[in-house]
């Protein structure tokens, strides 16, 4: 009887070991992943908890171009495409048809500033196969979209605002056509050329 008692504890106190040893194997996992994590991989962790009822407006710093609030969309390698939060409503009083969108370099961002679940939603496991795509997607790739459609574009440097159209992407700058804020790109209105490094764009807005 003294032994069935014996082996019942060796049982009991073998299981509480396995328990304490996978516990800790799961935690030195945890923080193994955690200290891989990105800005990148945060940002895709927020804008995915959207669909669970997460708030999908992020706070976001930029160098350069202040406190934007921004729905985080599409990402890149190096970079993020949202809609300007709040935008809908200044588009019907400005007369503009659609909502503006933006492009955020990664580079750019000094600070995000989640809310507590945005914050906790940020920690959560992704998908290796979204982010597998996203690295393939630089900022150069993104841009050529918007300079194929001839998209008009409000680019932010630390000097200010460039208004105008890209005519050119190149691997580490674009060529800006300078015109008028919402105008179409014409010959006849434009007011000169800039040739901005890539490193030097803080955020891009287009509609």
């Amino acid at each position: 009887m003294r032994w069935d008692r014996l082996f019942d504890d060796l049982a009991v106190q073998l299981d509480l070991e396995q328990q304490a040893e996978e516990r800790a194997l799961a935690l030195e996992e945890e923080r193994l992943r955690l200290a891989k994590l990105t800005v990148g991989d945060r940002l895709r962790a927020i804008a995915s908890a959207a669909s669970a009822g997460v708030d999908p407006v992020l706070r976001v710093r930029l160098r350069g171009a202040g406190i934007v609030d921004v729905r985080p969309a599409g990402f890149g390698r190096d970079w993020m495409t949202a809609e300007l939060a709040g935008d809908a409503d200044l588009a019907r009083l400005a007369g503009r048809a659609s909502t503006r969108h933006c492009i955020v370099p990664f580079a750019a961002i000094i600070a995000l500033m989640p809310g507590r679940e945005q914050l906790a939603a940020s920690l959560e496991p992704q998908p290796e196969s979204s982010a597998a795509l996203a690295d393939r997607l630089t900022l150069p790739f993104v841009l050529r979209d918007l300079s194929r459609r001839r998209s008009p574009v409000t680019i932010t440097t630390d000097d200010g605002e460039l208004h105008g159209t890209l005519d050119r992407v190149a691997r580490d700058h674009v060529d800006l056509a300078l015109h008028e804020l919402g105008a179409p790109r014409r010959e006849s209105e434009l007011q000169g050329y800039r040739i901005v490094p890539l490193d030097a764009v803080r955020l891009i807005v287009f509609e």
